[in-house]
């Protein structure tokens, strides 16, 4: 194998590594203040967006999280229920991509005894 073919499968497998494949993550979708989001799965606090600052790719074409439940704590904003497709960087804890997000009833956020309290 020549050295240019040895690059080029270096190449290739370094991006395929570096992709991720999107997944679904289902939890508290948390609003507390403008422009802060959060989302809280299984496996912990994942950023979506923060004021002044990170925004997920996506973060602008989020549906209405509230039409299934939504529960105020600071006017309008506070928590809802929700199943979202992203990709996500477990080494920043950050959502860095939403594909699709669709609000689901309290009660199912309720049940999951693994989820922390909002």
């Amino acid at each position: 194998m020549t050295k240019a073919s040895l690059i080029a499968l270096a190449a290739l497998a370094l991006a395929g590594a570096a992709e991720a494949k999107p997944v679904t993550r289902c939890g508290w979708v948390q609003n507390p203040t403008p422009a802060n989001w959060w989302l809280v799965d299984r496996a912990g606090e994942w950023t979506m967006s923060m004021q002044g600052g990170y925004q997920a790719r996506g973060m602008d074409d989020l549906p209405d999280m509230s039409t299934k439940g939504w529960v105020e704590t600071n006017g309008s904003y506070g928590y809802g229920c929700g199943c979202m497709r992203v990709d996500s960087d477990a080494k920043s804890r950050r959502i860095t991509r939403i594909y699709s997000a669709r609000p689901v009833p309290l009660k199912q956020c309720k049940a999951d005894r693994a989820l922390p309290k909002p």
